[in-house]
């Protein structure tokens, strides 16, 4: 831990530490460091230039995905929210950090104090350190404002825990479906701090592996027709799971699934205590032969059927069966965006505008989990597809809750039965 403690946000610095160079290259005699240095300094005037949302930063030969920057943008926005709240700036841990993009945009964009940049491929180092100088030197007015590890994602978790390091947001930009760091993750975040998950495990959640999920998730998932869906259930019922143990509770800011990957990622604020209401906690059953979905509680084991008489329903779960968004933290993530014209209320082609409003629209309670595609109202109605924003009108006005989903674009959520949704269909088409 000796390491760890001279990197610790309110300690003394180890001399060796403030060098750009990975700790691997710092064991290397004086003159073999300055031609590493040559090296490193060769890459980074090489390396490939990226901007988001006027941020500029290079990324070189790591991993880093354009089509995430909506992620981050979300990301940042909730973190600007939470900083304008508290009155003060944020301390935030970028567990997985890459390039370091993420913590970059805390820094200039996000509100944040300080910033901990962390990545176990201590290659990734000359490049986070060149990024995050280009934004704030190190220290400003003898606070220090961020500062580079290497560390594996567990390791960095329990040692914080041990010396008392807790942070008001947490941010874990994870590859595949490993959850081993959930529960060390949720001990450091602060009472009424955010975790921001991520999740690429489309096999678990498209049912292909229920064993996997069941290990990683708690959940038991079976492939169902809106699988994406259930891929974000899985992960917020996941840290619900671990959080209960810890004699916490958590709730869905946001969430956001992106078709690349695919990528499942929750933003989940942490509240003190247990809750004891599992309501929303609970099971999702969905019948091939009528396409019919619907929850079921905890109580109604032992009792499932579908309305239309077929007793072979598939069911997947424990997962989160309630809204996947907060109204009111959407809401004013939106308003933010719009102030900082990110997004723009009179252009239909704005991606994060359309994005943040229909996340409002899904934050309805009367919705249920899943959502109909409309091709396949139209394939059990035999005709062609009707306009899916003249069939969310039409639901509406027979008292049926509707929106568009931003898990499927060509797809309604709704608490319409699929058989009614058929008629209605067959209504607008003839």
């Amino acid at each position: 831990m000796s390491s760890l403690f001279l990197l610790t946000p309110h300690r003394t610095i180890s001399p060796l530490s403030l060098s750009p160079l990975p700790k691997s290259l710092q064991l290397l005699p004086p003159r073999c460091q300055i031609q590493a240095r040559s090296r490193v300094d060769a890459q980074l005037t090489t390396s490939t230039s990226e901007s988001e949302r006027g941020v500029e930063f290079t990324t070189g030969d790591l991993f880093y995905r354009r089509e995430s920057a909506s992620a981050r943008d979300l990301a940042v926005l909730l973190s600007s929210i939470a900083q304008r709240r508290l009155g003060r700036g944020l301390r935030v841990l970028d567990a997985m950090c890459g390039c370091g993009v993420r913590s970059v945009r805390y820094l200039s964009q996000g509100g944040a104090d300080f910033v901990w940049a962390n990545d176990a491929f201590e290659g990734c180092r000359p490049r986070i350190f060149a990024n995050l100088s280009s934004v704030t030197p190190r220290f400003s007015r003898d606070a220090r404002r961020w500062v580079i590890t290497h560390f594996h994602a567990n390791r960095l978790f329990c040692e914080c825990y041990l010396q008392k390091e807790f942070f008001d947001l947490i941010d874990i930009d994870s590859f595949g479906g490993d959850s081993s760091f959930l529960r060390s993750a949720l001990c450091v975040v602060k009472i009424g701090g955010f975790l921001y998950l991520t999740s690429t495990d489309g096999r678990s959640s498209g049912g292909h592996r229920p064993s996997r999920s069941l290990a990683s998730y708690g959940a038991y998932v079976q492939p169902m027709p809106f699988s994406n869906e259930v891929g974000l259930r899985m992960l917020i019922g996941g840290a619900m799971r671990e959080a209960s143990a810890l004699g916490y509770h958590i709730s869905p800011v946001f969430s956001y699934y992106s078709y690349h990957g695919p990528v499942f990622r929750v933003m989940l604020k942490l509240g003190k205590g247990k809750d004891d209401d599992i309501s929303q906690y609970g099971f999702i059953g969905h019948c091939n032969k009528c396409g019919h979905s619907q929850t079921f509680s905890w109580d109604e084991l032992g009792q499932i059927s579908c309305p239309c008489g077929n007793a072979k329903v598939l069911v997947s779960g424990p997962l989160w069966t309630g809204p996947l968004h907060s109204a009111e933290y959407v809401g004013e993530m939106l308003e933010l965006a719009r102030e900082w014209g990110w997004a723009y209320s009179n252009d239909k082609s704005d991606d994060l505008d359309r994005l943040l409003n229909v996340m409002i629209d899904e934050c309805d309670p009367q919705l249920p989990p899943g959502y109909f595609k409309v091709d396949e109202i139209a394939k059990r109605a035999k005709l062609n597809s009707p306009p899916i924003s003249t069939l969310i009108h039409a639901l509406k006005m027979e008292g049926y809750a509707a929106s568009r989903s931003h898990v499927e674009p060509n797809a309604i959520k709704t608490n319409c039965p699929m058989a009614s949704c058929i008629d209605f269909a067959m209504k607008i088409r003839t």
